[in-house]
């Protein structure tokens, strides 16, 4: 039996900035489908730290790619956000972003997840920053990619309310008081992995 695939795509998200690279939310995803007997193989990140919409594409064009995958994910847009670029920009890149993923798993559309942006107005980061505004943004941005992932029939990861809670619970914070900790990534990869494993993982 040869194992499944899972391809990861995002930003400081995807691959876990300041948390041990296993306590990623692919990796833990793909931990515990394992754990409920499902063969996966590694999962492939595509991510990195400070990409928008634009540099993720960028990245992808570089990337050589298995034919197709089994499982994909994608998470992008809070860079867009925290440089002040526009909602309708980001509309058309996370367009093209989901499209790319689609032909990435073969064009299946159920096999694919989109997460919501999480709120960072909320972290000690944000402190001295107008966190009504960016909480405002953020909303809008999410709008955006929950429209264009269900006009699609994708599969759509509300994580955001989870990430407002670390306003009262540093724990689901990383060291740098900005990104999640490996407890909050656990929350997400629960729900990716319980969604795959519908799937018939």
């Amino acid at each position: 039996m040869s194992n499944k695939t899972y391809l990861a795509l995002g930003d400081s998200y995807t691959i876990g900035q300041q948390v041990p690279f296993a306590d990623n939310y692919p990796n833990q995803t793909v931990q515990l489908l394992r754990k409920a007997g499902h063969f996966f193989s590694a999962p492939e990140i595509v991510a990195k730290t400070g990409w928008t919409t634009d540099e993720l594409e960028n990245g992808m064009n570089r990337q050589v790619f298995l034919p197709v995958y089994d499982y994909v994910s994608l998470l992008v847009g809070v860079n867009n956000q925290y440089r002040g670029r526009s909602v309708d920009e980001y509309a058309q890149q996370f367009k093209t972003l989901l499209e790319k993923a689609i032909q990435l798993a073969g064009n299946r559309t159920g096999n694919i997840v989109v997460l919501s942006i999480p709120d960072w107005s909320v972290t000690p980061f944000a402190a001295a920053a107008d966190t009504g505004k960016i909480r405002d943004g953020i909303d809008q941005f999410n709008q955006v990619n929950r429209e264009i992932a269900s006009e699609n029939g994708i599969h759509y990861i509300y994580i955001t309310d989870w990430t407002r809670e670390a306003k009262t619970d540093n724990s689901l914070l990383a060291a740098d008081g900005l990104h999640p900790s490996a407890k909050e990534y656990q929350r997400w990869a629960r729900v990716i992995a319980d969604f795959f494993m519908l799937k018939k993982a």
